[in-house]
């Protein structure tokens, strides 16, 4: 029998999101199930109230309180549903965290998400943004997805192409935003590991622990944990959403005129043109460990803001939108952010 659903009023966030804001929300319940989230949803003051799905919060900046209910998913459950020779079938709980389904699979002895270690939040919000690292996205070894239709109740099946997955893309975040809840996501894995070490540090890092030229997938997964805890700060030590911004994608034209000015400038070959490290245009406006009281930009990495201890919100998104001014004047290129502002 599922249990009747509660919602808790007055609620702190700071908890709940990896800057570590001290914001509330008017409402939050949590749901371990699709019984428990449709009961939820079926509740008028829900009904009627803005809502937020929320998983580990790593991709959120809040500027304000949240005047609606947050809805914490926690759904749980990690299976290999079928396997054949060559590849498996992983099912995993959208409230899992992602980096727990990682090793799952790293412990199964199946390859195709390794270079996707240590990226924060759950798996239910891996889709929505096509979450993507060293050369690897989710889209790579992503089969279905099953997500609840808010407005129905609904569980509707999502195959790869009905997700529109483009770089940090996905329909979630587009004609469907707000739409579906997402509550379990399978994923296609090799049982034969094939290494992708050529993007990034991957392979010097590995030549510095002594691997040979064929490293199994949990010694790639050791290698990239080294580089993002060597890159990134941790959020339970200083607040931080990961990358604040997307590196931007540009045509060959624009890329080759800024080449011409900034002999360094590097690039990587996509579909259409160069993508751009925004990390390097950011800190060649300046930016990189520069502090303004208890917010800033991280001195190892400037794609990362963080909140040193006590920021507001606002004060890190007037930061970013300084950054994204900065960069337009010198570059004349356009930066997004990657992290939802709220």
């Amino acid at each position: 029998m599922t249990p009747a659903p509660t919602l808790e009023p007055n609620v702190s966030l700071r908890p709940y999101n990896t800057f570590g804001l001290e914001v509330k929300a008017r409402w939050l319940a949590r749901f371990r199930s699709v019984e428990e989230l449709r009961a939820l949803l079926a509740l008028p003051e829900v009904q009627q109230a803005q809502k937020l799905i929320l998983g580990g919060g790593s991709n959120l900046l809040f500027t304000r309180d949240f005047d609606g209910v947050v809805l914490k998913n926690e759904i749980s459950g990690l299976d290999i549903i079928s396997q054949d020779e060559e590849t498996a079938l992983v099912r995993a709980g959208a409230g899992e965290s992602w980096h727990g389904l990682v090793q799952y699979t790293l412990e199964q002895e199946l390859s195709g998400i390794e270079n996707l270690s240590l990226i924060p939040g759950t798996v239910g919000a891996a889709p929505l943004q096509n979450i993507g690292a060293y050369g690897a996205e989710l889209k790579d070894t992503f089969d279905h997805l099953e997500a609840l239709e808010i407005a129905t109740g609904q569980l509707r099946t999502f195959s790869q192409a009905e997700c529109g997955f483009g770089y940090r893309e996905s329909v979630f975040k587009g004609p469907l935003k707000n739409q579906f809840i997402v509550t379990g996501v399978v994923l296609r894995l090799r049982r034969r590991h094939q290494a992708n070490v050529s993007y990034g540090a991957i392979r010097t890092t590995l030549d510095d622990m002594g691997i040979g030229p064929e490293p199994t997938p949990r010694q790639v997964s050791e290698a990239v944990v080294s580089i993002r805890r060597s890159k990134l700060p941790d959020p339970t030590e200083i607040g931080n959403a990961g990358s604040f911004f997307k590196n931007p994608e540009l045509s060959q034209q624009k890329y080759g005129e800024l080449k011409a000015h900034y002999a360094d400038l590097p690039g990587y070959p996509v579909p259409g043109g160069v993508k751009v490290p925004a990390a390097w245009l950011i800190e060649q406006c300046g930016w990189k460990g520069r502090r303004l009281g208890a917010h800033g930009v991280h001195d190892r990495q400037a794609l990362v803001l963080v909140n040193h201890g006590g920021a507001q919100g606002e004060d890190i998104r007037n930061l970013a939108f300084e950054i994204i001014a900065s960069v337009r004047e010198k570059f004349g290129v356009e930066l997004h952010p990657e992290v939802n502002i709220l």
